[in-house]
């Protein structure tokens, strides 16, 4: 299966880009508005990954500053960095792809999708079987307290070191 991802990836994704700006775009505006397009949609995603990610970066502090874990954040945040490689790709296709990754609402939906497609994929391994990892479990265990060790006696500590800097 990953032969097949990869083939697709590096094969198929370009040539259905060429065919797009050679067969479809091209001779409906002409060469000239073609590449002006794929440059204006190039800085148009450059400006909106850099605003979306400034605004996850800040949601991802403000969530570890309120003491929770910014699960939400990081995976928009890897959604947003797949995003940019798309757009920095030439090609319409990818384009749209990447557009749709930085957009909020877009990628919501995205994120989404993916939460529960890693949620399936969780396992946790149970006296040896693979089991699907429950909502809500109980851990036996046990626990045992140990006091500190007594501090040293105030007369076995070494006196303070003074000062060589002259008094003013």
């Amino acid at each position: 299966m990953p032969l097949l991802a990869l083939i697709a990836l590096f094969v198929l994704v370009p040539l259905a880009e060429l065919y797009v700006i050679f067969k479809v775009v091209g001779p409906a505006i002409g060469a000239p508005l073609t590449i002006l397009l794929l440059a204006a949609d190039s800085l148009a995603g450059a400006w909106l990954l850099k605003s979306q990610g400034r605004a996850v970066w800040q949601r991802f502090n403000e969530t570890l500053n309120a003491g929770r874990v910014p699960t939400r954040e990081i995976v928009d945040g890897v959604l947003i960095i797949f995003g940019g490689a798309f757009l920095i790709t030439p090609g319409f296709l990818t384009d749209i792809l990447g557009f749709l990754l930085l957009i909020p609402p877009t990628r919501s939906l995205f994120r989404r999708s993916l939460q529960r497609r890693l949620e399936r994929r969780t396992v946790v391994s149970v006296s040896g079987r693979y089991q699907r990892a429950p909502r809500d479990y109980d851990v036996e265990g046990t626990a045992t307290e140990h006091e500190p060790p007594p501090a040293p006696p105030s007369a076995e500590l070494p006196p303070p070191a003074r000062s060589r800097r002259p008094r003013a």
